[in-house]
This record gives C-alpha cells, sequence and structure tokens, in this order.
C-alpha cells in the first residue's frame, strides 16, 4: 500500500490534509464546506463521544435535544451572542419548491411559501434553550439544571478545512441554570476540569487551563474558560470552553425562579462545548510522516493480528492460534482486529494498518508457531520485538498501557519546550518566526495592544494561565504596567 504522504516539514498543511483523507477519517462533500466522516473516524468519534458522555453524567448532567431552527426575533434576545454570530447564520425563509414553467424539469423557491419569521439554523443553542427554560424554571426547587446535548451546528464558514473548521461540525454543548452566582462559576471551572482531564488522560494532549481575554470571549459570557493545547507545527488549538454567562441569558429570555424567600430572581448560567474539532487536535499532536498515530484509549482497533503464510494449511493453523488470541483479548476489553483477508499481502495490511494508526501489531508466521513466540511492532516509535507466546496477552496490555503514557510524554516535552518567555517586541516576533509554541510575555490588559499585536503578527492571546504567577512587568509592545504573563500564539 502506498502512503506517498507530504512531509510535516515540507508542508505541514498539505501532509494534515492528504492524513485525513488517506487514512480515511474523512472527506469532502458535494456540499461547499461541509464534510463526510468515515465510518473509522467516526468510530473514533464515537469513543470521545462514549467517553465524554460517561463523564458528563457521572457530574450529574442528562442529555435532551432542542431545535435546529431558531426564530430570528428569539435569536436577536440576547444582543452580544446575536451580534457574535450573525456573520455565520445561514437563514430559512422558504417552506417550499415548485416547478419552474420556464425550465422544466427544474425547481425554484415558492414565493407564496415565505416564512412568516426567518429560521437561523443554529450556529449555537442558547437562544433556543434559554427560552425553553423559562416553562420549566419556577422555584429553586427547580434548580441547578444540568442539561447537555449532542447536536450538529451549522457555523457559515468561507475558507474550511476538514475536522478544524467546516461549515457543520458536531459536538455537544452543556446548558446549565443555577440558583447562585458561585453555583455557575463552579460548574464552569468544573466542566473546563472535565474536559482537561479527557484530553490529557483519554487523548494524551496536554493543555494549558485559562481564561480568555475580553476579546477572545464567547459572545454573551462574562467569562471564558478555556483549554489550549499545542500541536506539532507550534500553531495553538483551543481544545474546549466553559463559559460563565452571568444572568445576560435569564435576563434575555425573563428566566426567574422564586428563592427560598420567596423573592423572584434570575437564574444564573453556563455553556460549555467540545467539537469534532478535537479529531484535528488528536491528528496534529500525535501523527508522523508514516500516517495516524492514536493513543490506545481512542483507538477504534488497539491491536491488529495480520498472519503470515504460504499455504493453506498453514493459514488455518496460524488462524487457530490468532482467534484464540482474539478471544482472550476481548475478555480484557481490548479491541482486537484479526486481518485474516486473503485479498491482499501482509506487506499491503502492514502500511494500511500503520498509516491508520493501529497501537500494536502482532505478526504470527509458520516460524512463529514453531518457537512459541510472536512479532510484536508498536505504532507509536516504529519498533518491534519478539514475544513469547505464553506472556503475549500480558505483554500487550502493559504495552498498551505505555503507548499512552508515552505519547502524553512526548506531547509534553514538545509543549513545555515551546513555551518561551520574551521581554521585548523584537524578542516576540524572532519566536514567532523561527520557533512557533506558546509565547509568555507581558500585556498591558487593553483590547487595543491585544488587536495591534494580532494585525501586526497575526498571534492571539490564547488565555491567562490560571496558574500563572502574578508579577509586575512591562508590556511587550508598549511598555506599559502589566500585572502578568499571558500566553500568545498563532492558533488554528
Amino acid at each position: 500500500m502506498s502512503k506517498n504522504l507530504t512531509k510535516r516539514s515540507e508542508d505541514y498543511s498539505k501532509w494534515y490534509n492528504e492524513l485525513v483523507v488517506k487514512a480515511d477519517l474523512a472527506e469532502n462533500s458535494g456540499v461547499r464546506g461541509c464534510m463526510v466522516i468515515k465510518p473509522y473516524g467516526y468510530a473514533i468519534w464515537e469513543k470521545m463521544q462514549a467517553e465524554l458522555d460517561r463523564m458528563f453524567k457521572e457530574t450529574g448532567h442528562q442529555n435532551a435535544y432542542f431545535p435546529l431552527f431558531v426564530p430570528k426575533s428569539m435569536f436577536e434576545a440576547e444582543e452580544k451572542n446575536a451580534e457574535g454570530f450573525a456573520k455565520e447564520c445561514a437563514i430559512v425563509t422558504h417552506y417550499r419548491l415548485k416547478n419552474d414553467e420556464q425550465n422544466p424539469g427544474k425547481l425554484m423557491v415558492d414565493p407564496n411559501a415565505k416564512l412568516e419569521e426567518e429560521l437561523i439554523v443554529r450556529p449555537t443553542s442558547e437562544a433556543i434553550i434559554w427560552s425553553t427554560y423559562k416553562g420549566w424554571v419556577q422555584s429553586y426547587r427547580d434548580l441547578p439544571l444540568l442539561i447537555n446535548q449532542w447536536a450538529n451546528v451549522v457555523r457559515w464558514e468561507m475558507r474550511t478545512r476538514l475536522f478544524l473548521r467546516t461549515a457543520e461540525f458536531l459536538w455537544q454543548e452543556g446548558h446549565t441554570a443555577h440558583a447562585t452566582r458561585q453555583e455557575a462559576i463552579a460548574e464552569s471551572e468544573q466542566m473546563m476540569n472535565v474536559y482537561a482531564d479527557f484530553v490529557q488522560n483519554f487523548m494524551a494532549i496536554p493543555v494549558v487551563k485559562g481564561l480568555k481575554t475580553e476579546t477572545e470571549r464567547f459572545a454573551g459570557a462574562e467569562e471564558t474558560y478555556c483549554i489550549e493545547a499545542l500541536m506539532q507545527d507550534g500553531k495553538a488549538l483551543q481544545a474546549g470552553t466553559s463559559h460563565f454567562l452571568g444572568q445576560n441569558f435569564a435576563k434575555a429570555f425573563d428566566v426567574k425562579f422564586a428563592n427560598q424567600e420567596g423573592k423572584q430572581e434570575h437564574v444564573w448560567g453556563t455553556s460549555w462545548g467540545v467539537s469534532t474539532r478535537l479529531m484535528g487536535a488528536l491528528i496534529m499532536t500525535h501523527s508522523d510522516d508514516n500516517g495516524l498515530v492514536l493513543p490506545p484509549n481512542l483507538a477504534p482497533i488497539q491491536v491488529v493480528i495480520v498472519p503470515i503464510y504460504r499455504t493453506d494449511e498453514e493459514f488455518e493453523a496460524i488462524s487457530e492460534v490468532a482467534n484464540t488470541l482474539v478471544s482472550q483479548f476481548k475478555k480484557l476489553k481490548i479491541s482486537v482486529k484479526f486481518d485474516n483477508r486473503t485479498t491482499h499481502k501482509p506487506g499491503f495490511k502492514f502500511a494500511e494498518h500503520e498509516l491508520r494508526g493501529v497501537p500494536v501489531r502482532i505478526a504470527v508466521g509458520p516460524k512463529d508457531l514453531e518457537n512459541g513466540t510472536f512479532e510484536v511492532a508498536r505504532r507509536d516509535n516504529l519498533t518491534k520485538e519478539v514475544v513469547l507466546k505464553d506472556n503475549i496477552v500480558n505483554h500487550v496490555q502493559a504495552l498498551l498501557d505505555e503507548i499512552q503514557e508515552s505519547l502524553f510524554g512526548r506531547a509534553l516535552n514538545y509543549r513545555d519546550s515551546h513555551i518561551t518567555e520574551v521581554n521585548s517586541f523584537e524578542e516576540f516576533k524572532d519566536v514567532l518566526e523561527n520557533k512557533g509554541g506558546f509565547i509568555s510575555a507581558h500585556w498591558d490588559g487593553t483590547p487595543e495592544t491585544e488587536e495591534k499585536i494580532k494585525d501586526l503578527t497575526k498571534a492571539t492571546i490564547r488565555c491567562i494561565a490560571l496558574d500563572r504567577v502574578e508579577e509586575a512587568g512591562s508590556c511587550v509592545l508598549t511598555g506599559k504596567p502589566s500585572s502578568g504573563r499571558v500566553l500568545f500564539a498563532k492558533a488554528y
């Protein structure tokens, strides 16, 4: 199987696009800016979904589903949110087509089927959900309301890229309502921590937890908590956000409750979400010039067994051993595939499973049967070893844990070696141009300076790290006083 992937060092963007398609994760569709997620890519997303869903439910959240369409007047109710998403909205204006008499066989919009009120295809669901919550909340006994939905949203992107930025994408969005400000802030922080836990321990991607600046904050939020990851090309990627909404949406949609004293108050809200762009993060954090590299926790197939044989008799003998091995792995909840296709040679299978990032490959030939051994190859570092048959199951089980940890360690080393402190704007530009990564620099706290730096360098403030040291300094651009460093980077 010929992979012919562009090398990352030659053209990182091209390498990424080719890998997504060649590893059978997704492809562009017949709808401009939208993607088809293929079965192998969707299997990875399903594993992410299942783990996150478990974590949400463990923290007391329930799943529900809300409409895809939002009436325009409802969408406009919270002004900042509406303004923030206005340029990305797709709008439904009519509800029927009819035959075009001028062009037989063609259809046209029926001018008599104009909607009384235009419908927005949801770019995010705050409006429809908060208008619903008004009927769900009367008293403090109805709170907290902890709801999540798995859905698709549409944001009309002009420049699209598979997984990272598409006009339609899959995600989950949590929307919660609370009796007090403190509870809502605690919820926002908790969900940021849930995301960080998932991305670090399940996806093996280290993240920085922090707050967004006012400019980068979610439209309609009082505070946005985020987790930021660093990709192999030195660009940052926002991996998840959790927003403290204050009472903005409660006031816009008049969601009130009677407190314990019987007094009417507006509830306090949060929203939080991650999307299929996590697939992009996964690919760009771990993969190499040979293809996809998957952490075992996320791999649809954790172990593949490839038979090497010449005769039918050899194939039968190997199959018997392989099928026993499959049963043993399955009992341990290790996902395994015996690649017994007779239509492809072992070399093709090796290349295919390497491209698709299967963490562990076991090869079995007649010599292995004689010697009571297996050849075990690991995808993360492309090494091979011979393992005794009696020890194979325990060995592979430990190896999967080792690969998971190794991938996280490798990504962490890269990330930590690409956080650079700078104290002058010349140094800032030099690091950005020649090294990349996160740049830790003083900022005077004004949106004007933030915008100027973005205009001059294309770098944005990724976050104000929650663990930053408060220290007096001078802004890297203006020289004005600063109370601490923030992290800048070019980003996806």
